[in-house]
């Protein structure tokens, strides 16, 4: 039964890539993305991957397609003819898909418990984790302990593609028209009494999504898009300028500095104190706890980041006006 559910899964993820290619409408096409999304997400679930699953539904069909929506009213909504010949991309994707072929001949079979994965890494986490990291889902710690220096750097790159953006963005010039202009739905009374019900369980959640990454699924990744959406749809409700009023943009810009300084004055204190950079466990003179009071503050630190940078360019994308 989990296979033939794989199967379908899969064969549905490979018709709704194809349609994204074959679609010259881009509402539609970024539709199908969010869509794309959800099924991968299916799939991660399905390979009991819950973390990663719980990411790509918040990120890659969540925030992700909002947006790439708000992008529509900087271009147009329909892709434009293409003039070149399309044998030379054709050409490469072919070369690369063949090449991506050859290189998984020789990989181990699909959850081979002979594969050098399963019987080092794997088993080293799995084994050593509890007693090493002390915390309950051992995803947390790999991510915000074993492999500190790899989400310290996700997080800086989030928040450089966010400055990035912003600093693109901010040489358009501002127009106004009535296409460009984010209206706010207050008018639709179903929408307003739903969102102002949904608003505070959203926050909620993404609060125990990110205090109780530790021991199930979630972390500072997955509550800081949550927390950003919760706004977001207040901001799409109630419009852009009263969200404005909660959170102005210097105060978003120095709340994600805040975010990443925070997860990189961890690893400056670890090395005053004696350890390693991002060694929790010189924070205490308990190891475990030093663990937890370390993961506690990264994961922090990400969360803080990741909800600023977010909601940041939500705000940055309504700022700009589409011109015609």
């Amino acid at each position: 039964m989990e296979q033939l559910i794989n199967v379908i899964l899969l064969a549905m993820l490979a018709i709704v890539a194809i349609a994204t290619a074959k679609l010259k409408d881009l509402f539609a096409t970024i539709i199908l993305f969010g869509i794309y999304s959800l099924l991968t997400a299916a799939i991660f679930v399905s390979l009991d991957a819950v973390d990663v699953a719980f990411t790509e539904a918040a990120v890659g069909a969540g925030i992700s397609t909002i947006l790439i929506l708000s992008t529509i009213a900087l271009t147009a909504r329909t892709e434009k003819p293409s003039t070149h010949s399309v044998f030379l991309p054709l050409l490469v994707v072919i070369v690369t898909g063949v090449t991506l072929v050859y290189g998984t001949l020789d990989m181990p079979g699909f959850a081979d418990p002979d594969a050098p994965v399963q019987q080092h890494v794997a088993p080293r986490y799995l084994n050593d984790s509890i007693n090493e990291v002390g915390m309950p889902n051992v995803v947390t710690s790999v991510l915000a302990s074993y492999r500190s220096y790899d989400t310290m750097g996700e997080v800086v790159v989030i928040f450089t593609a966010g400055i990035s953006v912003m600093l693109l963005l901010s040489s358009v010039k501002h127009r106004e028209d009535e296409l460009g202009n984010l209206k706010d739905l207050k008018h639709h009374p179903i929408l307003l009494y739903v969102s102002q019900i949904m608003i505070p369980l959203i926050l909620l959640f993404a609060l125990y999504v990110q205090f109780h990454g530790d021991f199930g699924p979630g972390g500072g990744f997955q509550a800081g898009v949550i927390f950003a959406a919760a706004f977001i749809l207040y901001g799409m409700i109630n419009g852009i300028d009263n969200t404005r009023k909660i959170f102005q943009n210097h105060i978003l810009r120095w709340l994600a500095v805040t975010g990443v300084i925070l997860y990189i004055g961890v690893g400056v204190v670890t090395l005053f104190l004696g350890g390693e950079f991002l060694n929790y466990n010189v924070l205490t003179e308990d190891n475990l706890a030093g663990q937890h009071y370390g993961i506690f503050l990264v994961e922090l630190g990400v969360g803080i980041a990741v909800a600023a940078t977010m909601l940041s360019l939500f705000l940055t994308f309504s700022e700009v006006r589409r011109s015609q």
